[in-house]
């Protein structure tokens, strides 16, 4: 598949008609650098973990900065182009030039696909109807609920009747997955069970549920807990009792973040093939494995059955891949190995990471470990039982090989 992506820019609540109340970059402040895969050796700080993390963006591009960046990008694709994904900080419903994009785009006549929108710049119904005869194939549409007044009191919509007509029309003909961020006692119980009767009925492929972080272990990093004072949140196995009751009770494919999809039986659906555990190397070597509380147990699982002498150190940390230096600074360095393994995607700078753990005398060999070991719901939405197994088996045979390689046996 040859696939383009065209980044329209954009800044979180100030290009998509201002903050849904829950949103993950409400009262978001500037941070300094976190440190990534990105960074060079001996420089903390790049592009990705300064500015691309927080959205930092100046604003929506004009239409002939990306235009011109299309055809740039195009310029170093090879083969037949068979999508057109739209992207940005902003939502694409609001770009002030959507329509002549929309244009532009369906002249290379290839499928297009808006990896998000709130909906809530559409403010005509006909605009359904102009996508789909402009070659829209998919496109992920953020519901909360579709009793009109929640959308206009939590997503701030000024039209969330049209918005959900919009959804409606476009559903009939296309590739529709709704997405809901759940805020317990506002959009779940019966309202949830209306909202996935109305999208089951309207036509929509999947649903993908969004469990709503307020603290910083759930995930806040940009020093903007909490994002709603009080609201209530899920601990992380109730929302995948949320998920699966949901599942219960529709046709539609669902799937939750960070838990679960019942399809696929992610996350960890290796854990459910024995064979293909019997397949993964041998452990011969010792470390500790970083990861988030979520991930520790069930990593902690698979490397057990391929031997000793690999511990799996949990953080507070809910998510992996959102484990900064300061969740390292907490940790127990007592017994810890020479060898240490951090999630492939966290955001923190080898060097520094080395230097807090070592503060013990004891020189620490940091390693930064594959980047997935296995996908949440968001990923997991667009694949078959067979990619997850595949992209699970390709990483926990990389996590082992680093174990063997760098640990001491």
């Amino acid at each position: 598949m040859v696939q383009l992506t065209v980044d329209i820019g954009g800044r979180p609540g100030l290009d998509c008609r201002g903050f849904c109340s829950y949103c993950y970059f409400r009262h978001a402040r500037e941070v300094p650098p976190f440190g990534c895969r990105y960074c060079l050796p001996f420089t903390k700080g790049c592009e990705y973990c300064t500015r691309s993390v927080q959205e930092r963006y100046t604003g929506f591009k004009d239409l002939k900065e990306v235009a011109g960046d299309t055809l740039a990008n195009l310029q170093l694709l090879s083969g037949d182009l068979t999508r057109i994904t739209i992207s940005g900080g902003g939502d694409p419903s609001c770009y002030p030039e959507f329509t002549d994009l929309i244009e532009l785009l369906a002249s290379l006549e290839a499928p297009i696909h808006i990896g998000y929108t709130s909906g809530k710049g559409f403010d005509d119904p006909k605009i359904a109807d102009f996508l789909i005869e402009s070659g829209l194939s998919e496109i992920s549409f953020t519901v909360f609920a579709t009793d009109p007044e929640l959308r206009r009191r939590y997503m701030h919509d000024p039209t969330p009747e049209v918005s959900l007509e919009i959804l409606k029309r476009l559903a009939g003909a296309i590739d529709v997955y709704a997405a809901l961020v759940i805020l317990p006692g506002i959009n779940d119980g019966e309202i949830l069970k209306e909202t996935i009767r109305w999208l089951e009925d309207a036509g929509v492929k999947g649903v993908i549920l969004m469990r709503f972080a307020n603290e910083l272990h759930q995930g806040l990093i940009l020093g903007n807990a909490p994002i709603i004072e009080g609201q209530q949140t899920q601990t992380v196995r109730e929302f995948a009792d949320l998920v699966r009751q949901i599942k219960g009770i529709t046709t539609m494919r669902v799937s939750g973040t960070p838990l679960c999809d019942p399809d696929l039986g992610s996350p960890f659906a290796i854990l459910q093939e024995p064979d293909l555990m019997d397949k993964l190397p041998e452990l011969h070597g010792k470390a500790v494995v970083v990861t988030g509380s979520v991930a520790a147990p069930y990593i902690q699982e698979i490397l057990s059955k391929r031997g000793a002498g690999a511990e799996v150190l949990s953080v507070k940390k809910e998510i992996a891949d959102l484990i900064t230096i300061e969740d390292l600074k907490d940790l127990n360095l007592s017994h810890l190995p020479e060898t240490v393994i951090l999630p492939g995607r966290a955001f923190v700078h080898l060097a520094e990471a080395g230097e807090v753990l070592s503060t013990d005398g004891i020189i620490k060999t940091v390693i930064r470990g594959p980047e997935m070991l296995t996908a949440d719901g968001e990923t997991s939405m667009g694949m078959t039982r067979d990619d997850l197994l595949s992209l699970e088996m390709a990483g926990f045979s990389a996590l082992i090989t680093l174990i063997n390689q760098y640990g001491k046996a």
